[in-house]
């Protein structure tokens, strides 16, 4: 994997974050050097620039390697994205000062000037992002948006004419284009999110626009869903919450757990928020805040007191568009490391992943609770006789995961981040 990012002069050390997985992948593509190859070929000055979608900071870092004062405005869905972009400014001793940080459901600001944009995998997402431009650009303000050339055809750009302006695209390089979009200054209303049900639980899901199976349940949630853990629990974690379908059907179940979602996604933190509320699942006679809600690099910031007895996890194995078990890895052990002696981790995947040698090797322990030709549910428990600290070492994939033992319990209302969010 290289790290030496060098276009048009500027020459970055990036990394793909957390810095610490094994992967072979890139922290930037081809899109991301073409967009600043072309700014750069049209000597483009140092104006309010709205930067979307930038992954791991590349177009953020560039663009402050020109000009250390140029006003950034950076939005992003993915908390691994704002971390990561951090993490290559410093790298690149890089200031973030300048830098005005919002996710997709904050308002933009009307001083915008320019815009840089990567085309996400969610063409639904992004028209959502058009639409909140379209709100606030004038006519005749460009968004230039850097994309995979074979992703590029006569729909993808009807949907820029319907939600921001005409648009057209450059020629070809490295297998990319750089799409010029011009905003023809008329207001489009935000869409809704998306509403469905699951009468045999009687649960209501509010979806937003970037959140993962937007208008029905997927096979994989479904699969759990039927096969909850046994016992009792009273205080779980629904890691990669997604709308919260799986913590929501877990506080059924078992009325007096404390819940706590989490999510790289914001939209996926807050559809599950607002699904919490709209299902009315707070047991009376329980004491305090009965659901918290975080939006984070999986279990990176959970307070050093929470200790879960159970966490339910449907773990991801994209990251934008590239393939990478790492994210698994970071659940699985973040969890042994979280929960506390004798906690069960329950998890669903799809059969040809192999979680269960993952598990095995963390645990030292794992058991098929169901399967069937595409889905399999694994459990495994942590057992643990040493004494368990959270500053153990980084665990490599590769390498056995450190003993810990059970430590103190704390209070049952303890929340994620010190608190409602």
């Amino acid at each position: 994997m290289t790290t030496q990012f060098s276009v048009a002069d500027i020459e970055l050390d990036l990394h793909r974050y957390p810095s610490e997985q094994e992967s072979n992948l890139q922290a930037w593509d081809a899109a991301d050097e073409h967009l600043i190859k072309h700014l750069t070929e049209i000597e483009q000055t140092a104006v309010t620039t709205a930067i979307i979608n930038d992954n791991f900071g590349a177009l953020t870092a560039s663009l402050l390697s020109i000009d250390s004062q140029w006003p950034l405005l950076l939005e992003t869905d993915a908390k691994t994205s704002q971390l990561g972009t951090l993490q290559n400014l410093a790298k690149n001793k890089l200031s973030s000062e300048n830098i005005q940080w919002i996710n997709s459901r904050e308002a933009l600001p009307s001083s915008v000037e320019l815009v840089l944009m990567k085309l996400p995998k969610n063409l639904t997402y992004f028209a959502h992002q058009l639409n909140r431009l379209s709100q606030i650009l004038p006519q005749g303000t460009q968004v230039l948006i850097g994309a995979k050339a074979k992703s590029i055809n006569k729909s993808l750009l009807e949907v820029f004419a319907k939600n921001l302006g005409p648009a057209s695209a450059s020629l070809t390089w490295k297998k990319t284009r750089v799409i010029t979009c011009v905003s023809d200054g008329k207001v489009r209303s935000l869409p809704q999110g998306v509403n469905w049900s699951i009468p045999e639980l009687k649960l209501e899901i509010s979806n937003l626009s970037n959140v993962f199976a937007a208008n029905k349940l997927d096979i994989g949630a479904h699969i759990m869903l039927d096969n909850m853990p046994k016992g009792e629990f009273t205080s779980i974690i629904d890691l990669g919450c997604g709308n919260g379908v799986l913590g929501l059907h877990a506080k059924q179940v078992f009325p007096k757990a404390y819940i706590h979602f989490i999510d790289d996604s914001e939209m996926a933190v807050e559809s599950a928020r607002q699904n919490w509320a709209l299902n009315n699942l707070d047991t009376e006679g329980l004491v305090g805040e009965q659901a918290t809600f975080g939006w984070d690099d999986c279990l990176t910031h959970l307070n050093e007191g929470v200790r879960p007895d159970l966490i339910l996890c449907n773990p991801p194995f994209h990251q934008g568009e590239a393939i990478t078990d790492h994210i698994a890895w970071q659940m699985f052990l973040q969890s042994w490391r979280a929960l506390k002696n004798g906690g069960i981790l329950h998890v669903v995947g799809n059969r040809h992943l192999a979680y269960h040698v993952k598990l095995q090797r963390i645990f030292k322990n794992c058991t098929t609770v169901e399967s069937n030709g595409k889905f399999v549910i694994l459990q495994a428990q942590k057992i643990s006789k040493k004494a368990e600290t959270h500053e153990d070492e980084h665990i490599e994939p590769s390498s056995t995961a450190v003993d810990s033992s059970q430590p103190s319990e704390p209070h049952p209302q303890s929340g994620l981040y010190g608190g409602k969010r």
